[in-house]
């Protein structure tokens, strides 16, 4: 099992919901018969190790020099990239976007070590609307950062989110590393993954 599968089955484990009524409330105000609760598997011990990997895995030969976005989606995937990269002789830093405007000190969006002028990925855990990540864009780019791409957790694949952000920043990376229908795919073994899935643990390649 590579590390995007398992990834796959943490996140089908631990951060999926699915009810045959729309019950859930999405960030947009729309309502799903589905649910991502991506903080159950980006601060879990493995899904955290995995994330940074693969996350490192899309940007070791970018010339970035931060990842980050909007709080608190973006912080943990930010966090185990940042760890990654520390381990592979790398320095990327990890940088936060406020939800707020900083009103006292230094008057600004991002919290890090970044200059202006610095390239950056984007990050977040999961994209309906794309809003959350397009608010992050106007951010960095408010306090004098250059994005270079977006890579985000889970792409719900609804309401045209991933095109929204690629049509704010035309010409750059634009990634979903899982997608709700791969997801939905698994959910129809429920049975199998979670009948095998201790014993998949750290098999990884």
């Amino acid at each position: 099992m590579n590390m995007l599968k398992r990834l796959q089955h943490i996140v089908l484990t631990q951060s999926f919901r699915y009810e045959e009524r729309p019950i859930f409330k999405l960030s947009s105000g729309a309502k799903s018969n589905f649910y991502f609760d991506c903080k159950k598997t980006t601060m879990d011990p493995e899904g955290s190790h995995l994330i940074g990997k693969i996350l490192y895995e899309q940007i070791e030969n970018l010339p970035i020099k931060g990842a980050g976005g909007l709080t608190l989606g973006a912080d943990p995937l930010a966090s185990s990239l940042m760890h990654t990269a520390w381990e592979h002789n790398k320095k990327i830093y990890q940088f936060v976007v406020r939800k707020e405007l900083k009103k006292h000190g230094a008057i600004k969006w991002i919290e890090g070590c970044l200059l202006p002028g610095d390239p950056v990925i984007v990050l977040d855990d999961v994209v309906t609307t794309g809003g959350s990540v397009i608010t992050a864009i106007d951010r960095i780019q408010e306090d004098g950062l250059k994005v270079f791409g977006v890579i985000v957790l889970i792409d719900r694949e609804e309401f045209n989110g991933m095109e929204k952000i690629k049509r704010a920043i035309p010409g750059k990376l634009v990634k979903a590393l899982i997608t709700g229908s791969e997801i939905m795919n698994l959910y129809g073994n429920l049975d199998n993954i979670y009948h095998n899935t201790e014993s998949l643990k750290y098999q990884y390649a």
